[in-house]
């Protein structure tokens, strides 16, 4: 008998969306862009206030005149074609997890704000190594969050050591890949020595990093001998960096979208050129936070349209380049969490996934970046899975037209006892927290709002989850490391 199903047709030119699709930038602009960035490390040069990068950019070819460093175009687009396109990165179990490369998307926290809002008494105050610790095990229970971030720099520790003490709680309480920062090369040392403890050797660390890097410039055009060292340190032991400016219109850059674009991009080749001419084909990621400056109240939004607009448009450059790009979402201007929160919230996790950013972060930052909430983040992460189901896009084949399905149902019939509702109704997206009760079932229930539901999950998580734990002998070394740090950090005082 003939098959005369439509899967059988032979289609010319057929062309699938399988996902909605958000292009901020053509490749025309993003190539007037990528050209004004060569332009500015050409012409204008960047100000690099450490003595081994110099000596990197002046073998290179670059042109070196005290701390500044002008760079020839033909070296920029040499580092660009060697760094790689797509990086691996697996959870501290050694399983490959997170794949940045094309437009593949994961969402995670941020770092190193000054405050936290405490969970169960609602005070907003310096966070503590405990809140790291809560942070990690709400990271690790959130299906939608990919990776772990701090949430805020610890307070009640050595403070030289609070990235290193951070690290530990994250170790600990998580089995996701962290992204984590250094004060120093120092710190950076025994955030690796540490990863390695977990991966079983620095060697099976670099072949299946759960761990990247992060490293900030300071625009326009300025690397501090802080931020340019790490990146050379992580290319010297094969580890994948986050470099990134922190870039916004009217304040670092110029009060254009498109100048600010050109800041960002030029300040974080540097990053990149100083990485591959130390180890070519080194991991690196570019983006950051990039916004504006809010004229009122002088603030660097996080909640501003441009955030998501400038952000896009960074990742567009990203993607043109073929570098993988983090970018910026799921967070917030406000104070509490309320209208403002959702909105900005929203806007900018949904406009950040259809950019086809990689790593997404900051989903857990409130009051312009100063404070972190852990209710934001399990707020975050309902959102994140709402987006998901729209990226997911719309499947047409046989099996999802259901034409004979149409046909056997027939006009004025319904679907629910048919077998093929059975086989698909769990293809709908089932929210957590989104409440979708009607009025009196809602109102048994306590008529709760969308924050008590935030807050009750939250609480719920930290008090009961249980993150699966390392072995005893892992714990040892790890805390052998940090004791090592403390004793180095108390020799120097």
């Amino acid at each position: 008998m003939c098959d005369l199903s439509r899967s059988q047709y032979v289609r010319a030119n057929y062309q699938v969306n399988a996902t909605p699709q958000l292009k901020m930038l053509s490749d025309d602009q993003c190539e007037n862009v990528l050209n004004g960035a060569l332009e500015v490390l050409e012409r204008t040069g960047a100000e690099i206030h450490s003595e081994e990068a110099l000596e990197i950019f002046r073998k290179g070819g670059c042109w070196v005149d005290g701390n500044m460093v002008c760079f020839p175009s033909h070296l920029v687009e040499w580092a660009i074609r060697s760094a790689p396109s797509r990086i691996v990165i697996s959870n501290q179990k050694g399983e490959r997890t997170m794949f940045l490369e094309g437009q593949n998307v994961y969402y995670g926290p941020g770092p190193t704000n000054t405050y936290t809002i405490d969970p169960f008494t609602g005070e907003r105050r310096r966070a503590k190594k405990s809140d790291t610790v809560r942070a990690a095990k709400v990271i690790d229970a959130l299906p939608n969050i990919s990776f772990a971030m701090d949430c805020g720099t610890v307070m009640d520790v050595t403070p030289t050591l609070s990235d290193v003490h951070a690290f530990q709680a994250m170790l600990e309480n998580t089995n996701k890949p962290i992204i984590h920062w250094g004060f120093g090369i120092d710190q950076y040392q025994d955030i690796i020595d540490m990863a390695a403890a977990v991966a079983g050797g620095l060697e099976a660390l670099q072949r299946d990093p759960f761990i990247l890097l992060y490293s900030e410039s300071s625009p326009p055009l300025r690397h501090s001998v802080e931020a340019i060292d790490k990146a050379i340190f992580a290319a010297k032991n094969n580890i994948p960096i986050v470099y990134t400016p922190c870039t916004f219109s009217g304040g670092v850059a110029p009060a254009t979208m498109a100048a600010t674009l050109v800041i960002a991009v030029a300040d974080s080749l540097v990053g990149l050129v100083a990485g591959q001419l130390v180890r070519k084909g080194s991991g690196f990621v570019m983006g950051g936070l990039i916004s504006t400056m809010d004229m009122s109240s002088t603030i660097l939004s996080y909640g501003a349209a441009e955030l998501s607009l400038l952000s896009a448009g960074l990742t567009a450059v990203a993607r043109y380049m073929k570098i993988p790009m983090f970018s910026t979402g799921g967070c917030s201007d406000s104070k509490v969490i309320d209208t403002q929160m959702g909105i900005e919230a929203a806007f900018s996790i949904l406009i950040a996934g259809l950019s086809g950013a990689n790593l997404i972060h900051d989903c857990s930052y409130m009051e312009y970046g100063a404070t972190s909430s852990l209710d934001l983040m399990t707020m975050d992460d309902e959102i994140i899975g709402m987006v998901k189901k729209i990226l997911g896009g719309v499947l047409v084949d046989d099996e999802h037209l259901a034409l004979d399905v149409i046909d056997k149902v027939g006009p004025g019939g319904h679907y629910l006892a048919d077998d093929h509702t059975m086989d698909h109704f769990r293809e709908f997206w089932a929210p957590t927290l989104i409440n979708r009760l009607r009025f009196d079932g809602w109102k048994a229930e306590g008529s709760k709002t969308m924050a008590q539901r935030v807050k009750e999950k939250t609480q719920d998580i930290i008090n009961n989850h249980k993150p699966e734990q390392k072995s005893e002998s892992v714990l040892k070394e790890i805390q052998a490391i940090v004791d090592r740090a403390e004793a180095r950090e108390a020799n120097k005082r």
